[in-house]
């Protein structure tokens, strides 16, 4: 089981971390990424930080120090995506590179699988 960021993934995540601190509970983050029903697609993607590991989620991968958990129904969904960062024209966000989805909405956001 395994997620993958990039390197200009970790870097975006890593700062938004470090502008967050003060906000966060303790000193260990977590990046929680996962799923819920909905989108255009049928699935849309969550990405959250939180300093709270719930008793069902799993870490599936540990990248420059940050520790990304998800729980087993997302897991199913989104095993093996690659997480991007792109900063272009149109806009700057996280990107999904899932190699479960059958088809994906335009705005990237949601998928179906």
């Amino acid at each position: 089981m395994n997620i993958i960021l990039t390197e200009i993934a970790q870097r975006e995540i890593n700062n938004i971390i470090k502008d967050k601190t003060d906000e966060l509970d303790n000193e260990q983050t977590y990046l929680r990424v996962g799923v819920r029903g909905g989108g255009c697609s049928g699935f849309s993607y969550i990405l959250d930080l939180t300093s709270n590991i719930k008793d069902n989620d799993e870490t599936v991968s540990e990248q420059n120090g940050i520790t990304v958990i998800c729980d087993p129904k997302s897991l199913l969904y989104i095993d093996g995506t690659t997480i991007d960062f792109r900063d272009e024209i149109m806009g700057r966000g996280f990107v999904f590179n899932n190699p479960n989805a059958t088809a994906s909405c335009g705005c990237g956001s949601s998928f179906s699988a």
